[in-house]
């Protein structure tokens, strides 16, 4: 069977281009159904891209190497996409989109697309022996029933990377890579829960809280949230990407009052209060009992000095933690690193001394932040791709 192009992974990235290449095109996945991490994502709705996307908002070892697929593909291109298709959203916060009613209209779209296309979509199947020749690829295409020796002209990689493996995550696209001398930089969880030793934070799970987390010399400002094996919320989730193993994290608990001068107002009307109920005005009460474990809250408001209330509020300012680690690539949203971005084609992902293999989407060493950033690369490197493979328009 020949084809001009077959692409690898039948995700956001892997479907975009199989919507847009042009040609004979067939796409293979193992999974039982395209698009599964699209149908999980956003609670089920989708964060499909975030309207405040640009190239600062993505890690790689070259910060720039993103730069031009976003440009040629933005945001608004997607959204004007997804106007057209008639699916409805809505902002949810930071400029995150999401879709109104399902996550699987976006996948219905693609689907839709790919239709018209006259893609050939293979479920429940794998591509090995890929080889390259002169002016092909080569490969055998194992489904459950026969296997089939396929060439193509264009091969696409977008298998993603290791993040939540139970759903078939794999670290394909590296393998594909090394074989042909394509280097990988390391790759970890990202958009990943902190773990804690010993339950430190198990007694007040299900607490959020707004915060100011800080790792390395990235700072997030949203929500933070307790769990029985650490900390989680977006705020912990975005410095996660950040985070060096064995550094610390610093937690601003109260990022958006003036404790201190609030607390000493207090002082004037409520001073025979315990600090306790007065400061859980403006932190959750389980978290204050849990701070007075950790620390001397005892006494009257009226008894804590200037002097004492400004110690306290420094340090709920600049609580320093050592987190034991990661939740790792179980529930991390995204794989931090990935084909080395020196060895593509900014404009055309394509591998700079393998004519015809293109990597994009997750894959790549090209991480965004959480809230749509994601699904923006993949929208953005599968574009360049389908374009690079179609040819100029």
């Amino acid at each position: 069977m020949q084809f001009d192009t077959v692409i690898i992974g039948a995700g956001a990235a892997g479907m975009m281009c199989a919507a847009h290449a042009g040609g004979r095109v067939l796409v293979v996945d193992h999974a039982k159904a395209p698009g599964e991490k699209i149908r999980i994502s956003g609670g089920g709705r989708c964060n499909f891209t975030n309207m405040h996307c640009a190239p600062d908002s993505f890690l790689s070892r070259n910060p720039h190497f993103a730069k031009s697929a976003l440009a040629r593909y933005t945001q608004w291109d997607f959204i004007e996409l997804v106007d057209r298709h008639g699916i409805k959203w809505h902002e949810k916060t930071l400029g995150q989109l999401f879709c109104d009613t399902s996550a699987k209209e976006i996948i219905a779209m693609l689907r839709q697309l790919m239709a018209q296309a006259g893609v050939d979509l293979r479920l429940h199947s794998t591509a090995h022996g890929i080889q390259k020749h002169t002016d092909h690829f080569s490969l055998t295409l194992q489904e459950p029933d026969k296997a089939t020796k396929i060439t193509c002209r264009n091969l696409v990689i977008a298998t993603g990377g290791k993040s939540i493996p139970k759903m078939g995550a794999t670290g394909f696209a590296y393998d594909i890579a090394r074989q042909f001398d394509i280097p990988v930089t390391e790759t970890r969880p990202a958009l990943v829960p902190f773990t804690f030793a010993e339950g430190r934070f198990a007694e007040i799970s299900g607490v959020a809280t707004p915060a100011r987390v800080t790792a390395g010399t990235a700072t997030f400002e949203e929500a933070l949230l307790f769990t029985h094996r650490g900390l989680s919320g977006p705020a912990v989730l975005q410095a996660s990407s950040y985070w060096d193993e064995g550094a610390p994290i610093t937690v601003n608990l109260t990022p958006a009052a003036d404790l201190l001068e609030k607390l000493r107002a207090q002082r004037q009307t409520s001073g025979r209060k315990n600090l306790t109920t007065e400061l859980a005005h403006h932190l959750p009460a389980r978290l204050v009992d849990h701070l007075s474990s950790q620390m001397d809250l005892s006494g009257n408001l009226a008894d804590w000095s200037d002097a004492r209330l400004t110690a306290l509020t420094d340090t709920l300012a600049a609580w320093q933690l050592h987190p034991s680690g990661t939740e790792g690539y179980r529930t991390a949203e995204v794989t931090l690193g990935g084909v080395d971005t020196d060895a593509l084609s900014s404009r055309s992902m394509m591998a700079k001394e393998v004519a015809g293999l293109y990597f994009i989407g997750e894959a790549v060493d090209v991480t965004g932040w959480l809230g749509g950033y994601n699904f923006q690369w993949a929208w953005s490197s599968a574009m360049a791709a389908a374009r690079a493979i179609t040819g100029p328009q």
